[in-house]
């Protein structure tokens, strides 16, 4: 990652005209809204074509609307964060990261909005390859201070591997992390693209806040479970968009709900939580239930040392079955609990 940010680093502030600059139109996210909406787009098309609010922000939330990103702008009198140009060999400016708001630079003078619009705090970069600016993007959205929200996050990646054809080493290079993350965001977006958008219909609402549901869809054990139950990826787009798996985590629910004929009876009319009820609670005695954290972690690091090759195979054998996802459970809590703790990136 040295690399890439020496070389965001290396560009030079200035004060730039905004009649300069050219929107990135090279962008894929852009590009693809320009095919199906027209060559001219206005900053909030833009704007929800680069993420829905993430793509922006300036420096408040990421949960940041168009209209907050405008009224902020318009209230400080100009933007806090520079956007990233790069300035190609015959001296064109590009914009690398902030189409929105120059688009509502350009806008506001359009329209007469009091101020002055006509220039644009900037970081110039010189003559960057294409590699150069899938790497700034890549460190301002995924490890940086305004990330996108996870869908965008995964069409970003999606669209670096299936387009761009980069290799899952580069992408891992640029983004950090693993790459079994990295497969993981990218196989929940086709999976949500090539299930979900049918199961909505043309005049459903395309809701990206249900990625995470994809996600679980690539844990081990769900797919198989689905497909074994008699099911298939079609059903599990309909049961997301009915609200049958809500809360979302719901699905590492699954293979027991299936596994169990009437939980599976219930949960197709009236969805996981009530299907979860009627399942069999683990017995956890008392000595458990009242042991402290490090305690349980320390017993399990050293029950899995002293795991026997027969067991691992049987757990290996059936990766729907309650013990492998009770394994797929606990990692997936540990995780989000070490990265809370700072102890994990």
């Amino acid at each position: 990652m040295g690399q890439e940010k020496q070389l965001v680093n290396a560009g030079k502030h200035e004060i730039v005209a905004i009649d300069q600059i050219e929107l990135d139109r090279s962008n894929p996210r852009i590009r693809k809204f320009l095919e199906m909406y027209g060559d001219n787009p206005t900053p909030e098309a833009i704007f929800l074509a680069l993420g829905a609010g993430n793509d922006d922000d300036v420096g408040s939330s990421t949960s940041t609307t168009f209209e907050k990103l405008k009224q902020s702008i318009i209230s400080n009198g100009g933007i806090i964060q520079p956007v990233i140009l790069n300035r190609r060999t015959d001296g064109s400016l590009v914009c690398v990261e902030g189409n929105t708001r120059v688009a509502l630079y350009k806008h506001f003078i359009d329209t007469q909005v009091k101020g002055s619009w006509t220039h644009i705090p900037a970081l110039v970069h010189d003559e960057i390859d294409e590699a150069s600016v899938h790497a700034i993007r890549l460190q301002i959205h995924l490890v940086g201070t305004r990330p996108w929200d996870p869908y965008s996050k995964a069409k970003y990646l999606y669209e670096l591997r299936t387009q761009d054809h980069l290799p899952f080493a580069t992408i891992v290079d640029y983004c950090g992390g693993r790459q079994s993350e990295v497969v993981e965001s990218i196989n929940a977006y086709s999976d949500m693209e090539q299930y979900y958008r049918p199961a909505i219909g043309e005049d459903g609402d395309f809701d990206t806040t249900r990625f995470s549901g994809f996600v679980e869809l690539q844990k081990p054990g769900i797919k198989q479970a689905i497909t074994a139950a008699g099911f298939d990826c079609i059903d599990f787009a309909r049961w997301i968009h009915d609200g049958k798996l809500f809360p979302l985590q719901k699905v590492r629910v699954l293979p027991r709900i299936l596994r169990n004929e009437k939980a599976r009876e219930i949960f197709l009319k009236h969805g996981a939580r009530k299907a979860e009820a009627v399942l069999e609670k683990p017995d956890l005695n008392k000595t458990l239930l009242e042991a402290e954290i490090g305690q349980l972690a320390r017993a399990l690091v050293g029950r899995i040392a002293a795991l026997q090759y027969d067991e691992q195979q049987r757990i290996q054998s059936d990766p729907g079955g309650d013990t492998a996802q009770a394994l797929t459970d606990a990692q997936a809590e540990l995780t989000k609990l070490l990265k809370w703790l700072g102890l994990s990136s």
